[in-house]
């Protein structure tokens, strides 16, 4: 087996074995292109590596070594040598690109011998002694996993005592005196002087890349962007080129366009006098790309000339990396570059109007995960660089937003009555009482729960902000404080900003600013609809949210909750007056009062939708839900309602389950109480009527959840048809409409034939589904799934991404049950799953009809539903 391979020897087809940095390497080499020259370790000695207890064999070692020697004749330079020494650089690079997640060091074959060698041969003794210090810093940060901070404040120390701000400043003599004591810090660290044997250098440091493989910021890298933690990581050996050689010399990043906006045209920075750490590093400030044409024109052009052929080569935006040495320009490295959503999708754009790529190809080069930062508020940069971090959770819903912490519903409510409207809502973990105070606020921030939780769902059908599981804050409820990591406190009033599209948390107030809409945006999308097979409904459950969801694309909605209809202060006062009726006749008396209020919703959900499929799911969470829980709340509500304390607090106490998530619930309450279930199906059948009244069309469907068996539904479907036809005779209108189900319980999954003989529809609710499945609880999972990760028993979290070899088998077997038994019944799913895109695609290979998501993420699941199409037509 080979294990090494020349920059020639490669190509950019050779990534999963070279990994993207050295495939592009030998690429570049290939074209002709002023590439350092070097060699590369494949991935697969790095999974060897590890399989061999973190050792690199005799034949690997035995090959470094003989690609060692072939550099060396053909640069005519010897490693370690006292006459004409040569000098690399050991850089990581995966197959998928991971931004400053592994490690690099520069300078290797660099020794005290080699040091005074090159100072003589270039007559240029700061450049010496300055490379050798920079080799013994990152070789004690990276390979020996010594404090950064022993060296940078020796560095710093000395700067002070000599007087000195800038690093360019030092003398030769300054940084010769930094050797030494840097050689001395690392003999007291370690035990044993700084390694002056070049090879053991080489080798040591090849370890330390493939070491970084597995280090947490990798492994956290690797999950939230789906990277398989098989892979391994590349190590590309290259000759080392010097931008501090003097001020014809420089390093610099460039891209060929600009990767916040997408504009054409290069958008970068350089340092003269510097190497490539230094322009990342922030020690001094860098300068635009444009001026290297005052300071060095011939490289500039050069550069021009480079970074469109690289672009044409690669048909992609481009991000490089370059040094020049003496007034000679090098690439050290290209890649497609990253870049944000709204870059995204207009170098998509323009790249099919240049004609270089198809609109197929532009559609999957942008990741539907992020297309909804565009829709998003979102911080302005130069007010996020200066705002110190307080914490960091899940990235429940995208957007920016600031606003004085508030911890109860009530306290926003008071404070938007005054005018306030910057208000953030900080609950332990928020429920359904909480959504007047969740629509109020800018942002919402819990520290329970996670991607699926009752917050993050919620935020993101109102497209709000929101920030969950953040477990590193603790609330005291009774001082109205957070108890921060480090031991500070925030109260009431004191102000924070949440980022939802990364989970970070801030102190203090971050500017935002809108997004704006943009002919590329609409372009691309068009295109999207056009190729995509799957349909897009909402899961939306109020008038505004239909519309919101209507103008991004959606076809109809996929899941209507009723029960988030009763939380208005008006209407879930008669809701508990008919969860404690002692008696079917005053529940009946409670239930009237609500049928107006459920009536006027299904209008504008009507309405909003014109024509298109409405699916509405029957009453579902337990009643206990919608009572109060704190003796203050339930005296309170005990006056309101005109009964005894002790009564209702009984009734409360008897409502209350061990396991609710699988209690008296969905149907169940419907067998329990037929009148909730008919009351709804009067408020769906009477909206209809008088929206057909207005000549607009209507697509009522009925969706009765948590069914897991025939007889059940039979039931409750028995009870809305009588409810139904008695309102069609009394209105003497006909409505046409559809009574499906919510298939959820593992059992309907395996009499999923039976049920389809009877139902017209089938949602799949994946949300509990998930927790059914596996028997986790999606608000309590996020305390252990990071040991699964960790220990590779799951790599996504299964409410994130649905999971293929366990819940996805079963939406599969329900999914070809259904369509034996009846062929065109309509299938899809609703939960948390219908707007990602790895589920979409699962959902578009099984052949579901539509998914159904929040609103927000409509241009997301569109644009997912036409890269699930596109790949399924080449793969053909």
């Amino acid at each position: 087996m080979k294990y090494v391979y020349a920059f020639k020897e490669g190509n950019k087809d050779m990534r999963e074995l070279l990994g993207g940095k050295g495939a592009n390497l030998c690429e570049m080499c290939s074209m002709g292109l002023p590439v350092p020259n070097g060699f590369i370790v494949t991935t697969e000695v790095c999974t060897k590596y590890y399989d061999e207890n973190k050792n690199l064999s005799e034949d690997v070692v035995r090959e470094i070594f003989t690609k060692l020697e072939e550099l060396e004749r053909e640069s005519g330079k010897k490693l370690g040598d006292n006459v004409n020494p040569l000098l690399v650089s050991v850089r990581s690079g995966a197959r998928e690109s991971m931004p400053g997640m592994m490690d690099t060091i520069l300078n290797l074959g660099m020794n005290d011998v080699v040091c005074d060698c090159l100072a003589k041969q270039t007559g240029n003794a700061r450049f010496a002694y300055d490379s050798y210090r920079r080799l013994i810093q990152m070789y004690s940060d990276v390979v020996m996993g010594l404090p950064k901070t022993s060296f940078e404040g020796l560095f710093e120390n000395i700067k002070k005592q000599k007087g000195i701000v800038q690093d360019t400043d030092l003398t030769s003599n300054d940084l010769l005196e930094i050797i030494h004591y840097y050689k001395r810090e690392y003999q007291t660290l370690t035990g044993h002087p700084f390694p002056q044997d070049v090879k053991e250098q080489v080798l040591e440091s090849i370890k330390a890349v493939f070491r970084s493989w597995n280090t947490d910021r990798a492994k956290t890298y690797r999950r939230l962007n789906h990277i398989d933690d098989n892979w391994g990581t590349a190590v590309n050996i290259q000759m080392m080129v010097y931008g501090n050689r003097g001020t014809n010399s420089g390093s610099g990043v460039c891209f060929s366009r600009n990767p916040a906006t997408g504009e054409k045209g290069l958008f970068g920075e350089y340092l003269i006098n510097a190497q490539g750490e230094d322009v990342v590093a922030g020690i001094r400030t860098p300068q635009k790309i444009e001026t290297l044409k005052e300071i060095l024109p011939n490289c500039y052009m050069e550069f021009i000339r480079i970074s469109e052929k690289l672009e044409e080569h690669y048909k992609d935006m481009q991000d490089m990396e370059f040094t020049i040495e003496e007034g000679k320009l090098y690439i050290l490295q290209t890649r497609n570059g990253k870049r944000t959503s709204l870059a995204s999708v207009r170098i998509a754009v323009d790249l099919v109007n240049e004609g270089k790529i198809s609109i197929e190809d532009a559609l999957l080069r942008v990741d539907a995960m992020r297309l909804d930062e565009i829709l998003h508020p979102i911080f302005e940069e130069e007010s996020l660089k200066a705002a110190p971090v307080l914490a960091r959770g899940l990235a429940a819903s995208p957007g920016a937003a600031y606003g004085k912490i508030c911890f109860t519903k009530e306290e926003i409510q008071e404070k938007y009555q005054k005018g306030e409207r910057d208000l953030i809502l900080v609950r332990e973990e928020t429920s359904p009482e909480d959504i007047e105070g969740m629509h109020l606020a800018k942002g919402i921030l819990t520290l329970r729960g996670g991607m699926t939780s009752h917050a993050a769902v919620v935020a993101r059908g109102m497209g709000k902000c929101c920030v969950s599981g953040c477990s590193d804050l603790v609330i005291n409820p009774i001082n109205q404080t957070i108890l921060l990591k480090d031991g500070s406190i925030l109260s009431a009033n004191d102000f924070i900003s949440l980022d939802g599209s990364s989970g970070m948390v801030y102190k203090g107030i971050i500017k935002t600013k809108d997004p704006t809409g943009s002919y590329e945006f609409d372009t691309f999308m068009s295109w999207a609809r056009d190729k995509k097979k799957l349909g897009i409904r909402v899961n939306a459950d109020t008038p505004r949210d239909a519309g919101v969801a209507k103008k991004f694309g959606a076809e109809g909605i996929g899941l209507c909750r009723t029960e988030h209809m009763f939380f208005d202060e008006k209407r879930i006062f008669n809701f508990r007056q008919m969860i404690i009726a002692p008696t079917k006749e005053k529940r009946m008396e409670a239930l009237n009062s609500l049928l107006p209020y459920q009536k006027e919703d299904f209008i504008g959900l009507f309405q909003a939708m014109k024509g298109e499929a409405v699916i509405i799911r029957l009453l579902d969470p337990p009643l206990h839900e919608f009572l109060p829980k704190t003796e203050e709340e339930i005296l309170n509500l005990a006056v309101s309602l005109g009964v005894s304390f002790e009564s209702l607090k009984e009734k409360v106490s008897s409502l209350k389950e061990f396991n609710p998530m699988m209690g008296h619930r969905g149907c169940r309450l419907d067998v329990t109480y037929p009148e909730i279930a008919k009351m709804q199906a009067r408020a769906i059948i009477e909206a209809a009527i008088e929206v057909q009244e207005e000549n607009i069309s209507v697509s009522p469907e009925i969706m009765i959840p948590l069914i897991g068996d025939k007889k059940e539904y039979d039931f409750v479907k028995s009870l809305l048809e009588e409810e139904i036809h008695l309102v069609e005779e009394e209105k003497g209108r006909k409505v046409s409409y559809k009574i499906g189900t919510m298939i959820e319980v593992p059992r309907a999954i395996v009499k999923a034939d039976e049920i389809a003989n009877v139902a017209e529809f089938f949602s799949f609710g994946t949300n509990d589904l998930t927790q059914l499945t596996f028997g986790f609880s999606r608000d309590d999972a996020n305390k252990f799934l990071k040991d699964y990760y960790e220990n590779h028993i799951l790599e996504n979290n299964p409410f994130t991404s649905i999971d293929e070899e366990g819940v996805g088998k079963l939406v599969d077997l329900a999914t070809r049950l259904a369509r034996k038994e009846k062929k065109n019944i309509e299938l899809g799913i609703c939960g948390e799953h219908g707007g990602d895109p790895k589920s979409i695609d699962f959902c578009h290979r099984i052949g579901l009809d539509y998914v159904s998501c929040s609103p927000y993420r409509i241009p997301c699941a569109i644009l997912a539903a036409a890269q699930a199409s596109i790949k399924a037509n080449q793969s053909k």
